[in-house]
């Protein structure tokens, strides 16, 4: 951390203090001593549990007058977590996302087709304001009714689509299986919101015959829009004049070496309604070294591959989602599309991997046969392999569960 973001970084701490939520978090804690970089990483990391025992508006840096909207995390559990937005939050939240149009290369001459919802969720909202503040033609949908979505996309003839990759996925399905891949004028898709693996962006990049680029965000640092991939799809841009990156070892809280994997944290340097300090958002990834052959100066991170809490343990393994994506990748014949059933029989474990295929039924034994060995060989356990048709598996508009686990 330089001379000039360590003092960005006071700045925000000192804003965040100004609010009850880190007045008590901080309590006893003098901005003053706080001199140096390893002077910062002593600061607590906050985490979602706290945030949502600051419901409802506890999160406020600001006199509520100067709030003009708030927002609610996705998640269906638990109790809710409510971010307060000021004017200049608002703002600068279209400023980064229309950046991240530009980093796709989408122009005001692009039509922007919006399928995330809206609401409290702040996908579908954020994806409208930065194109309006590009100049793009909006198109702002929502979720649903695909039947509508393929004629407004055939209409209207959108260039761009905004969607999770489930729903991506759902679209190109439809287009195929309609053959009206001649009437869509798709020439790129920026998708967020869940992790997907390479067979699933190849089949979506190819039957819609669009560039992809992956969009990052999360509620509690503005939405989407805070670091997006760009034409060399070699990590994400994060936009480092708003935001403080670091990445943890989620076991010792301590960072990690350049370039090792961990734990995302994020501290905002501009927010106002409700600023962030050390934010641990369990998201998986690492830095990205070196100069970007597209020139941009704005720092990367990798794809995100996954999420501490999305670990499972079968068999004493601890394996993640995008081990099993990694392995069905290098198994000839299966999809991108996939579910884990995991079950306890007679005191053991049993996980069961489903995956479509457009195999014959004579070769579907010899496919399942595969993927049982290289789950073995790459992820360590044996598992029960299922081969399932194409389009077998469900579809979803928001994003895709894959993984249940019915031991508990």
């Amino acid at each position: 951390m330089d001379e000039q973001k360590f003092m960005q970084v006071k700045e925000a701490i000192a804003r965040a203090m100004k609010g009850s939520f880190y007045a008590k978090r901080y309590e006893g804690i003098d901005i003053n001593d706080i001199k140096t970089p390893e002077d910062f990483l002593k600061l607590p990391f906050t985490d979602k549990g706290d945030l949502r025992q600051a419901y409802p508006l506890g999160l406020m840096s600001v006199p509520e007058e100067q709030i003009v909207r708030i927002h609610s995390s996705s998640g269906t559990t638990g109790t809710p977590v409510i971010i307060p937005y000021t004017r200049q939050d608002v703002e600068d939240w279209a400023v980064i996302f229309s950046r991240c149009y530009e980093t796709a290369g989408v122009t005001n001459l692009d039509r922007v087709h919006i399928t995330p919802g809206y609401g409290l969720w702040t996908a579908g909202i954020g994806f409208q304001a930065g194109a309006e503040l590009l100049g793009a033609m909006c198109i702002p949908m929502g979720p649903g009714n695909t039947d509508k979505q393929l004629r407004m996309m055939e209409d209207m003839e959108s260039t761009v689509l905004c969607a999770t990759s489930s729903y991506a996925l759902l679209l190109a399905e439809e287009i195929e299986k309609r053959g009206i891949k001649d009437k869509i004028k798709l020439k790129k898709g920026v998708i967020g919101s869940e992790r997907w693996g390479e067979k699933m962006r190849r089949r979506i990049a190819n039957e819609l015959g669009v560039q992809l680029y992956d969009i990052y965000g999360l509620t509690e640092i503005y939405g989407p829009g805070i670091a997006i991939s760009c034409d060399y799809e070699c990590g994400m841009h994060y936009w480092d004049d708003y935001l403080y990156f670091e990445i943890i070892d989620p076991a010792t809280l301590q960072p990690v070496k350049k370039g090792e994997l961990g734990e995302l944290v994020i501290t905002t340097l501009r927010k106002q309604g409700a600023p962030l300090i050390r934010y641990r958002t369990h998201d998986l990834t690492r830095f990205i070294d070196g100069e970007c052959p597209c020139g941009r100066k704005y720092p990367r991170i990798d794809t995100i591959v996954g999420r501490t809490d999305d670990m499972i343990k079968v068999k004493g393994v601890n394996i993640f989602p995008a081990q099993i994506e990694e392995m069905l990748r290098e198994v000839e014949g299966t999809s991108s599309e996939y579910q884990v059933m995991i079950d306890h029989l007679n005191g053991k474990d049993i996980m069961t991997i489903f995956f479509e295929t457009a195999v014959s039924e004579e070769t579907k034994k010899e496919i399942e046969n595969s993927v049982r060995d290289h789950c073995k060989a790459k992820i360590g356990i044996t598992i029960v392999p299922r081969a399932v048709a194409m389009g077998e598996l469900p579809r979803s508009e928001k994003k895709s569960t894959r993984i249940f686990d019915n031991r508990y």
